[in-house]
Order: structure tokens, then C-alpha cells, then sequence
């Protein structure tokens, strides 16, 4: 605090050295103000106004202010005047506020503070105790309650149920945005296929594979000659069993990229397809790296075994006639009843006493060199 008020008559007593007689500060011809506290009310931006007067003086300062001239008087109260508005100005006040805050943090933070009461938080493991003050407070999780194995399948069951979540209640707003498929024209003969891994950073992402078929060109269809040129400019990626083309690009970052660049090389040859100049006469169509599967392996169902309703109507009759020629046998008792014979045959046989017993082994113990050995006799 003394250091503020140091600093503060240093300040006016710089202001008022400029003076003739070095004067003495008329402080109390000056309004005092107080800092500015949340409960004051809101300060206005109109300064007080400044009014001289010798009555304010005291008398040592009146009987200084009688002697001087009245020239020395009009310069003593335009500096009354000026030091008025310097000490009332926006930036002292400020500056004397900051200093007096600041001194008075400085002294707070000196002043001794009552020692404060060694609280323990309640921890988990202190819950339900009679006096968890005397359990402490948990350990720091460092998270090593389970292995790291354990660790990856709770993050894994974490990532399953989001995705749980997001079929659940987002994918079917997307419904919304759904549009009807219409195939695309004829004036759009190529199509691109993408690879899209999940977010994931592969190699392969950017890659775009272009497919069409050589006779489906547009606007400008080839002639047969031309296109002939242009399935020998395509090479191994011509398929000529389907009459399809496929060709590739992951040259470039971005599928946009690979896809313009495989547009332009389409267009480059037509263009090399179309030049009369050379039309590879005397170059034959490679088939080498053309695989045919052989489908159908297995023969073909005969036509005479496919059940017709002919064919149906032929068994039911043949059907019908085995079944009355069952019946007319079981009434005159010419079928075979395998059971009634094995009964007979079983009654006509006398059983022989001990066949089919079944003989135990008999064991001996064995001397000499067999001792301690359990021989089976035959």
C-alpha cells in the first residue's frame, strides 16, 4: 500500500514541478473518488466538473496564492485546471486501481491462512464401511484390472454395439433419401467399380476399374474393322468370349483422379481406333489369355427318366394292377409270410443245450519263467 502511495505523489508531484514556485499540491481542491465495486452503481462517462476557487485553499497555500501576480494567478489555476483532468483521466484511474488491487493482493496472500482440514474422498472401496475417512481414497487406474487380451475384446464388444446403435436408429432414416434405380442409357457405355474399406487406410482405395463392352460405344459407334483394331490395341484386358473390356488405374491418390485419367485413355483409343492409317491387318487377335470354364461337367438328365404326365399316368395304372394282384394272392394264400416261416422253422429245430454259451477263459498262474504272468489256457 505505501508503495501505491509512493508512486502516486511521485506522479503529481512530476505534474506540478513545471510550476515557477514548485507549489504544493492543492489536493483538496480535487473530488476523491473510491474504487468502483460491484454493489456501486454504473459509472457514467461525463468527468466532474472543475471549479477554482482560493476558499478551498488553506491559509498557508491562500497567503502563497495573495502574493503572486495576476498573471502568476490565471497560470496557477490553468494548471489547477490541467492537473484536474490529468488525475481525472481514464488512464490514471485505471493505473491507480490496478495498483491499489494489486497491493492488496499482496498483502492477502501474506496475511497467515487458517490451516484447512484434511479431507479423504470417499473411494470405492470405502463404501458401506462404518468410517471410510480411515479406508483413503482408491489407487490411480492405470488400467490394469484385466489383461491387454481382455482389454481388446471390451473395445471390440464397445465398436459392435455402436454399430448396433447406428442400424437401430440411423440407417433407417436414410430410407428418406432413398431413390428409384434407373438404369443407365445407352449414351453411357462405361462403368466404374470402387473399393471402399470402412474407413480404413489401404493401398488399394484409390484403384477404379473401368468395364464395357466394345459394340455398346457411343455417340460415334466403331465400324467392324475399327472395332477389331481397337480389341488388338486392348490386348490381355479383352475379353473375347463376353465381347468385355476391363481395364484398371491406381496411379494416382484419389478415385477421381484414376477415373478421369481412365476416361481420357478410353477416348485416346477410339481416337487410335478410328485413324485409318495403320488398321493392323497383319496382326492377329492374341486368345492366349482367353480361359474358358468348361460348365456342365456332369451329363445330362435323359430325357425318357423326366417325369411327365404321361409318364405318371402309365406308373399309377401299373401301380394299381400290382396292388389287385397283391390282394388276389392274400386270398388265396399264395404270399409268403416271412415271420410264420421263421416261427416254424424256429419250433421244427430242437436247440442243442450249450450252443451258443459262450465259454469264459480260464487263467493259471504260470512258474518259472511265466511267474507272475497270467496266461490264458486254450
Amino acid at each position: 500500500m505505501a508503495t501505491t502511495i509512493s508512486s502516486f505523489c511521485r506522479l503529481v508531484n512530476l505534474r506540478t514541478s513545471s510550476s515557477p514556485f514548485r507549489r504544493k499540491v492543492l489536493l483538496n481542491s480535487f473530488p476523491t473518488r473510491h474504487l468502483h465495486t460491484p454493489d456501486d452503481p454504473p459509472l457514467t462517462a461525463q468527468k466532474p466538473s472543475f471549479t477554482f476557487s482560493p476558499e478551498a485553499l488553506d491559509p498557508d497555500e491562500r497567503h502563497t496564492y495573495d502574493l503572486l501576480s495576476p498573471d502568476e494567478k490565471l497560470q496557477y489555476e490553468s494548471e489547477s485546471r490541467l492537473l484536474h483532468e490529468h488525475m481525472t483521466s481514464r488512464e490514471v484511474e485505471s493505473e491507480l486501481n490496478r495498483r491499489v488491487s494489486q497491493a492488496a493482493h499482496d498483502i492477502s496472500s501474506k496475511l497467515p491462512r487458517p490451516p484447512k482440514e484434511s479431507l479423504i474422498k470417499e473411494g470405492l472401496f470405502a463404501m458401506g464401511e462404518s468410517d471410510p475417512q480411515n479406508t483413503g481414497e482408491d489407487e490411480d487406474f492405470d488400467g490394469d484390472d484385466i489383461s491387454s487380451t481382455a482389454h481388446g475384446e471390451l473395445e471390440q464388444h464397445r465398436e459392435m454395439r455402436e454399430y448396433a446403435r447406428i442400424i437401430a436408429w440411423e440407417m433407417p432414416l436414410l430410407s428418406k433419401l432413398a431413390k428409384p434405380f434407373t438404369p443407365p442409357p445407352l449414351t453411357h457405355p462405361l462403368r466404374f467399380r470402387y473399393t471402399n474399406y470402412m474407413g480404413e487406410t489401404h493401398p488399394a482405395a484409390s484403384k477404379v476399374v473401368c468395364e464395357f463392352c466394345t459394340r455398346d460405344l457411343s455417340p460415334s459407334p466403331l465400324s467392324e474393322a475399327q472395332r477389331v483394331k481397337f480389341t488388338k490395341l486392348l490386348g490381355s484386358r479383352y475379353n473375347l468370349s463376353t465381347d468385355l473390356a476391363k481395364i484398371s488405374c491406381e496411379s494416382f491418390e484419389t478415385q477421381a483422379q484414376n477415373k478421369r485419367y481412365l476416361g481420357d485413355l478410353v477416348d485416346t483409343l477410339i481416337a487410335e481406333a478410328q485413324n485409318s492409317e495403320d488398321m493392323f491387318e497383319d496382326v492377329p487377335v492374341d486368345t492366349r489369355h482367353v480361359r474358358v470354364r468348361k460348365r456342365n461337367l456332369i451329363a445330362p438328365f435323359p430325357e425318357a427318366w423326366k417325369l411327365t404326365d404321361e409318364r405318371r399316368e402309365y406308373l399309377e395304372r401299373k401301380w394299381g394292377e400290382n396292388r389287385r394282384k397283391e390282394i388276389e394272392k392274400g386270398e388265396r394264400q399264395l404270399l409268403v409270410d416271412g415271420v410264420a416261416v421263421i416261427e416254424e422253422a424256429a419250433q421244427a429245430i430242437p436247440a442243442r443245450e450249450g450252443r451258443g454259451a459262450l465259454t469264459q477263459p480260464s487263467t493259471a498262474a504260470m512258474k518259472g519263467k511265466g511267474k507272475g504272468r497270467t496266461m490264458r489256457a486254450r
